[in-house]
C-alpha cells in the first residue's frame, strides 16, 4: 500500500510540474531535416518567463548552402518586435555526434513564436537569413 501511495505521489507531482512548463516542438526543416528540438516556457518565481531551447542534429551553419556564419534564436510576443534571443552553436569535437546545442534565458513576456535564422552576423536586430527551425 505504502508503494502505491509513492508511485500516485510521483505521478501527481510530475504531472504538476510539466503543467508548469509549455513546450513548443520545432516543426520539420527543408534547410535541415536532421535537426530536431523544442523550446521549454516556464513562468519563474518573479514572474518572468525562462526558456529553454534545445536542438538536436543541427549542422554548422558554415556547412549549409549558402553558407552562414551563426544561427540566431528569435522570439515573437503578441504585438511587440521580434527579439533576438541570441546565438545557438551546435556543439563540435571529438565526442559531440549529436551535434546538440542549446540556449537559456529569460524575457518579460512569453513567445508565441521561437525560431532560428542562419545569419551572418549575429548582432542583427532583425531575422535577415532563412529560418531553419520554427515553433509553428
Amino acid at each position: 500500500m505504502k508503494t502505491v501511495n509513492s508511485i500516485v505521489f510521483a505521478l501527481i507531482m510530475a504531472f504538476v510540474l510539466s503543467s508548469c512548463a509549455t513546450k513548443m516542438p520545432f516543426t520539420t526543416s527543408t534547410i535541415a531535416p536532421a535537426a530536431t528540438g523544442a523550446v521549454k516556457v516556464k513562468k519563474d518565481k518573479n514572474e518572468n518567463f525562462s526558456i529553454s531551447v534545445d536542438v538536436f542534429n543541427l549542422a554548422a551553419a558554415k556547412d549549409l548552402t549558402p553558407s552562414r556564419n551563426a544561427y540566431v534564436v528569435w522570439m515573437e510576443a503578441g504585438r511587440e518586435p521580434t527579439k533576438n534571443l541570441g546565438q545557438i552553436s551546435p556543439s563540435t569535437g571529438l565526442f559531440s555526434k549529436t551535434l546538440k546545442a542549446s540556449l537559456n534565458t529569460t524575457s518579460i513576456t512569453k513567445p508565441d513564436r521561437v525560431f532560428i535564422t542562419a545569419e551572418d552576423r549575429v548582432d542583427i536586430r532583425y531575422p535577415n537569413g532563412e529560418v531553419v527551425l520554427t515553433t509553428r
